[in-house]
């Protein structure tokens, strides 16, 4: 059985570029309860919004077999996303398949963290959820409302990256989208509170995901204003990367309070590691955030193909992937979106 992250399965495939396929994130659900601005704003995914039915979303039983034929191509690690994947029912009986199969060695899952009871956060982990991303945008009730724009209270937030805290899972990370104008002013307390807890707080750039959440250049709170906020107050300095292509450029602090994360992918784009692939929640497979379309695998799972030439389709697929949008687009100057793909898919309709 492979246990190593490094150790390459001899169907391993790179891309155009030499990338290889690591990573799979797969959607579970276009549902949320939340309507941020940054992925589903609330006047575009409003009540008449029609999401996918149960029987549109791909089943777990197709889900694993997936992940079973990605593993081989190299994949190594999962992670569960959504929409808020915690909506979608009997979600620990999914991690429980993925994580017996060979070769799966890190399965992670990104949540708002709302439904995060002490329960289902040790029934996750029990089932084999190594890692958690949690979800929030501020600490100031009036931002984070403003961003969330659903009467979510924040102290249910709060309360289920507590109970996640009290789970030993290897890593509680709290992402936070930072939008110049809107909430760079909770850096700082963000810092505060969660400095010496053991979560590691991640910081990231306002990304042009979609094609609804307004983003233009000026609302882009960069990497580097985000350092120079942190530093004159808790000094902090880079530290190495776990590993190649990890998107977060790691910063310790210096009085030894752990650390934080800063995901620079508007100004310093890191497609040249990206070793990622997207699933969504009725099976299509997307090779790049910002792309425009997706292969639909539905019609291979529902065939008579066996597990083999499935693979060989999606050795195909990635052997011939070129995408690397951040990077072209900050190669034209002005960072404006590239008009290529003007059209692409939706983060809630993928994941993150």
């Amino acid at each position: 059985m492979i246990t190593d992250l490094n150790e390459v399965p001899r169907t391993a495939v790179t891309d155009r570029f030499h990338r290889p396929l690591k990573d799979l994130r797969i959607s579970v659900t276009d549902r949320c309860n939340f309507r941020c601005g940054y992925c589903m704003p609330k006047d575009v995914f409003g009540k008449n919004h029609s999401f996918l039915s149960s029987n549109q979303l791909l089943g777990y039983e197709d889900i694993e077999r997936l992940v079973r034929i990605f593993s081989k191509l190299g994949v190594r690690k999962i992670r569960l996303t959504g929409g808020e994947p915690l909506l979608r029912k009997d979600l620990e009986d999914l991690v429980s398949k993925i994580a017996g199969v060979a070769g799966i060695v890190d399965i992670a899952l990104t949540t708002n963290a709302s439904l995060l009871s002490h329960a289902r956060a040790v029934s996750l982990y029990e089932a084999g959820v190594h890692r958690l991303n949690i979800s929030l945008d501020a600490l100031t009730p009036e931002i984070y409302e403003k961003i969330n724009q659903v009467p979510a209270p924040l102290e249910d937030i709060l309360d289920g990256i507590e109970n996640a805290l009290k789970v030993p899972y290897q890593a509680i990370k709290i992402n936070m989208v930072v939008q110049k104008g809107v909430n760079e002013c909770d850096i700082l307390s963000m810092c505060e509170r969660f400095r010496g807890t053991g979560a590691i707080l991640r910081f990231i750039e306002f990304m042009d995901v979609g094609n609804h959440n307004r983003w233009n250049l000026d609302k882009v709170f960069t990497a580097k204003e985000m350092a120079d906020v942190i530093h004159p107050v808790y000094p902090i300095e880079p530290i190495k990367a776990n590993y190649r292509g990890e998107v977060s450029k790691r910063w310790k602090y210096l009085d030894g309070q752990g650390e934080v994360g800063i995901i620079s992918s508007i100004t310093q784009p890191f497609c040249g590691d990206c070793a990622r692939a997207r699933l969504s929640a009725k099976g299509e497979v997307y090779t790049c955030l910002f792309a425009s379309a997706g292969y639909d695998l539905r019609p291979l799972l529902d065939s008579q193909l066996d597990d083999t030439e499935i693979l060989q389709k999606l050795h195909h697929l990635w052997q011939d992937r070129k995408d690397r949008y951040s990077m072209d687009r900050l190669s034209q100057g002005d960072l404006k979106p590239l008009g290529r793909t003007s059209q692409k898919v939706e983060m809630s309709y993928i994941g993150g």
